[in-house]
């Protein structure tokens, strides 16, 4: 990767990380974006150009992030999914930490990798090893498609299928993580399986923010010390803890330990749900 050019002087190095850039998206006259850890402004319309790669964007400085210093190095990366689809980089998911500095990046050592770890694992087991960049299942397509939401479907009932390291699924998911991250994901579904670090976006959207039917968000269960089994819970509930499911429930904890075995780091306590 090119370095980076230097911060201007009248630039502050830790200015807060703009929306991710999108290599499909369209960006007008001022639009702002980060990649690589800096924030970019658009000097006329573009698409499918990469900030510092030619003269469309205006270098904005450094912005905050903390990706630097990511617990997982690409090496432990390529060791954790061998055989994943190459549409996953590791550049992508270090583009999409920029949306949410938080994450893997609150409390101690072990902590942060103990979240890296988990969120890594429920990728590993959603997406089989990374296997898979959409849900395979086309026949439960139409399902995804939520018809008493104000405002609909608009990219077609079928559209909103599972994309990504966890599947992310359903058109107000779409809706809500597109507003959160600054894309029209609801009208543009397909962005999610064509831009890696969207794809890795949406799973860290849903990570940081989303208790689904659990009672914390992930985030929370894994800095907060409940551990590795409420962020199943918060992202499957009864479907797998209490009884609901407990090979399914069995078979992420034994991801979990294989993944933090990598790392290097205790799994914790609070592995099951």
């Amino acid at each position: 990767m090119p370095a980076a050019p230097a911060a201007s002087a009248t630039t502050p190095a830790t200015q807060p990380c703009a929306p991710l850039h999108s290599s499909t998206a369209d960006y007008r006259a001022g639009d702002t974006v980060s990649h690589h850890g800096r924030n970019w402004s658009a000097k006329w319309w573009t698409r499918g150009e990469n900030p510092g790669a030619g003269s469309a964007w205006a270098d904005r400085g450094a912005c905050t992030g903390g990706v630097s210093d990511f617990v997982i190095g690409e090496e432990e990366f390529d060791a954790i999914f061998p055989d994943r689809d190459p549409f996953y980089t590791y550049q992508g998911l270090i583009d999409a930490l920029h949306a949410y500095p938080r994450f893997a990046n609150v409390g101690t050592p072990q902590t942060r990798a103990r979240e890296a770890a988990a969120f890594l694992t429920h990728a590993d087991f959603e997406s089989v090893g990374l296997k898979y960049v959409k849900e395979i299942n086309e026949a439960n397509y139409w399902r995804k498609c939520d018809d008493t939401q104000p405002f609909g479907c608009p990219a077609g009932r079928e559209a909103y299928y599972g994309r990504g390291p966890i599947m992310f699924s359903w058109n107000f998911n779409y809706k809500a993580a597109g507003d959160a991250l600054g894309l029209d994901l609801l009208n543009d579904p397909w962005l999610v399986e064509r831009d890696p670090s969207v794809a890795w976006a949406t799973a860290l959207w849903y990570w940081n923010t989303q208790n689904g039917p659990g009672t914390m968000t992930s985030h929370d269960a894994m800095v907060g010390g409940a551990g590795f089994g409420e962020t199943i819970r918060s992202l499957n509930g009864a479907l797998e803890c209490d009884g609901g499911n407990p090979a399914s429930v069995a078979a992420r904890v034994e991801r979990y330990e294989r993944i933090t075995g990598i790392v290097g780091v205790a799994p914790g306590s609070g592995l099951t749900c």
